[in-house]
């Protein structure tokens, strides 16, 4: 008898991709295997997906598809469907009355049990409802199928102390708890014996690290830590709050020399008064000081930023202001969302909602300034040569152009020339930029040199059928830079609201001279629900969707 197969769908931001990593992981450790690409509509034996709370839609769009595999459920009796993640903790049961041929529904503190629910529902010939309200392991320990042989998310913390109003999160992933140092910098190590050359430290207000063990300074000593681990070539992280953006972390950044001289801010907006009604701990002044601090310390630094517009009561000064600090700031990029309401949020019920034609034209001005912004500081970068991060997936193109594709130290997207020899993802490539566009550069000469990397080593092996199951402590890895569309951000609190329509670049850039119809459901089958309280442990780390995936804070 074959081994049944599975497929995992991913929505919402690089939080939900590494979960996603560890259901993977516990799904093939019980003996399932990953369905083939390709695979038609409802073929897999358990279709998860691991759902986020975080846009207005995100129950339409779950319920949707949920929809579309019913006829292949009613055709298939032995197949299961699985709901997870934060729309899960939320709606609970709700999921299997509304879609009564869901099978299994679990929270976002115990992904741990999946398997059991899924075998629990086929023996008992019932659906599973298991939410627990605290975090029982913390979900490093769990078995994962990662998904990059050069690349990885470690998470340092899970949960959130913040009270942002637009913010649905906190309350389905729980308070902030953090994780032992030594701990993490095992984690690390592993996976730099493993092949790993770039790690990205994860959590939903990644710079509060510290708070839960009482060592203020704790994230700045960690990010030095990881400097001293011999092969880990690139450290990031994502996403910290401006509250807790202190000196001692600038420092660390600018004297760690594999720490990235990249930073993703979140601003959310530039208006005092909307900040104030957000709830965010900071005002314009001190925003704009922490950026002055880190182009002080470190003039090549990209600095990213997340932005909402329309927020309830916001007039046209309060946006005036969000436009001084974009024009201030000079971001290399930013993730621009129009506000909407997410029930459960204080910002849903606030007086004056923003009037949906008002917010599109402030969005569009917003957009059409910051791609202005984006372009000329991506010119800046025309003539440099830069070592890049080959990576896999990365450019849609690149097949047909004869390109590779990777990201530069400071995390800008880079399409270059194929070298004459043999390059693998998690190599090393130095190119000089000849070209600029808004969102990419490009070296379209000859590669200056091609470093063969253990990265490398680790990808090579992975593909040829060595390695599928990593040692040592497990976690998930995704690629370098932007996921697949789907499992597009917003992460957590910091995006926790916001739509973005997806808008038109400008055209052009920079040279250097010379250069099925529905069948009928299946009958509802009797459902076992279990809602467990736990007073003890942590919380969870929230998530949300955005164009790209991250943990924005």
């Amino acid at each position: 008898m074959s081994a049944r197969t599975y497929e995992v769908r991913t929505y919402g931001c690089q939080m939900n991709v590494h979960d996603s990593e560890r259901l993977s992981g516990l799904l093939e450790d019980a003996g399932y295997v990953r369905a083939p690409e390709g695979a038609a509509e409802g073929e897999a034996d358990v279709v998860v997906f691991n759902t986020c709370a975080v846009r207005e839609n995100a129950d339409n769009r779950l319920y949707g598809n949920l929809g579309r595999l019913a006829p292949a459920k009613a055709r298939r009796p032995g197949m299961q469907i699985a709901v997870g993640g934060c729309l899960a903790q939320k709606d609970r049961d709700t999921i299997v009355r509304r879609a009564p041929w869901v099978d299994v529904v679990f929270g976002t503190h115990n992904i741990g049990h999946l398997p059991t629910l899924l075998e629990r529902a086929r023996v008992q010939e019932e659906a599973q409802v298991e939410i627990l309200d605290s975090l029982e392991t913390f979900p490093s320990t769990l078995p994962t199928r990662r998904e990059s042989a050069y690349a990885a998310w470690v998470a340092i913390s899970v949960g959130c102390n913040n009270t942002c109003t637009f913010c649905i999160v906190p309350a389905l992933r729980g308070k902030e708890k953090d994780r032992r140092p030594g701990d993490i910098l095992a984690e690390v190590e592993a996976l730099v014996a493993e092949g790993v050359v770039e790690v990205t430290l994860l959590g939903q207000n990644v710079n509060a690290y510290g708070s839960d063990i009482g060592d203020r300074e704790a994230f700045s000593k960690l990010l030095r830590a990881c400097g001293r681990i011999e092969g880990l070539e690139r450290v990031r992280f994502t996403s910290p709050h401006p509250r807790d953006f202190t000196d001692d972390v600038i420092a660390a950044m600018a004297e760690t020399p594999n720490v990235m001289h990249q930073l993703h801010m979140p601003l959310q907006s530039g208006s005092d008064t909307v900040l104030r009604a957000m709830r965010r701990s900071y005002r314009q002044d001190r925003y704009l000081g922490i950026i002055e601090k880190v182009r002080a310390a470190m003039p090549d630094a990209a600095i990213s930023t997340d932005i909402i517009v329309g927020f309830p009561g916001e007039t046209e000064e309060d946006f005036e202001q969000t436009l001084h600090v974009v024009r201030e700031a000079r971001f290399a990029q930013a993730f621009t969302f129009q506000y909407s309401k997410r029930p459960g949020t204080p910002a849903a019920v606030m007086e004056d909602q923003i009037p949906k034609e008002v917010v599109q034209a402030r969005y569009e001005r917003l957009v059409a300034l910051q791609e202005e912004i984006s372009w000329e500081e991506n010119k800046k970068q025309l003539g440099r040569t830069l070592e890049v991060l080959v990576a896999e997936g990365e450019g849609r193109k690149d097949d047909r152009t004869e390109r590779l594709s990777g990201r530069a130290p400071d995390n800008r997207l880079v399409h270059f020339a194929r070298p004459g020899e043999p390059v693998r993802p998690g190599d090393m490539v130095t190119v000089d930029v000849t070209y600029a566009a808004p969102h990419h550069l490009l070296a379209e000469g000859p590669a200056r040199g091609v470093r063969r990397t253990r990265a490398g080593d680790a990808w090579e092996r992975r593909n040829a059928g060595e390695g599928q199951k990593p040692a040592g402590v497990m976690l998930g890895l995704p690629t370098v830079g932007v996921p697949a569309p789907s499992p597009a951000p917003a992460g957590g609190c910091g995006w926790a609201a916001a739509t973005r329509p997806r808008g038109r670049p400008p055209r052009g850039g920079a040279r250097v001279p010379g250069g099925a119809a529905r069948a009928r459901p299946p009958r509802p089958a009797p459902v076992a629900i279990m809602i467990v309280s736990m007073s003890a442990v942590v919380g969870g780390v929230g998530v949300a969707q955005a164009r790209r995936a991250r943990v924005p804070r």
